[in-house]
């Protein structure tokens, strides 16, 4: 199962002239969910601090899908599509909370960064044992639909 990593209400700031989910407020929650799997894996304040190492978002692509209006109570799942010693390639789906209609993906590339020198490094062995622990949760999860997706318009007739 996906891990829950963000849950919020909809707050009256985030809201647009229509009374919806303004679209930079996907990747705040997105982004929150974010310093959720950080703590998850041990990359919170302390393990920040111990290991000198943070994640940086190297790509991010992210799809509106519904409707979010003001109030409405969401939650961010997240599954660990692949990894490697230095990256991590995850999805982010936006939910009502409990709910099941994928309201927004995102799928992001995250590298593990040596925060003195602003230089990729290798995962913390403590780190990577936990990333292994929700590789292997996630292996058999079904890939999600919006991964992999290219934007464009398709070529002139």
């Amino acid at each position: 199962m996906a891990l829950t990593t963000y849950r919020t209400a909809v707050l009256p700031d985030w809201v647009d002239y229509n009374g919806h989910l303004r679209d930079a407020f996907y990747l705040l929650i997105f982004s929150y969910a974010t310093d959720a799997l950080m703590d998850e894996i041990g990359l919170d304040e302390g393990g920040r601090a111990e290991t000198g190492h943070t994640l940086f978002t190297l790509e991010c692509h992210l799809k509106y899908l519904a409707e979010v209006k003001l109030g409405a109570e969401v939650e961010v799942r997240t599954q660990l599509l692949a990894h490697d010693a230095k990256r991590l390639h995850i999805h982010h789906g936006l939910y009502l909370a409990g709910g099941e209609e994928l309201l927004a993906a995102s799928e992001q590339m995250l590298m593990n960064v040596d925060a003195e020198t602003s230089r990729s490094a290798a995962f913390a062995l403590s780190v990577g044992e936990k990333v292994e622990a929700i590789a292997a949760a996630h292996r058999e999860l079904p890939r999600p639909r919006h991964v992999g997706c290219v934007i464009g318009l398709p070529p002139p007739r």
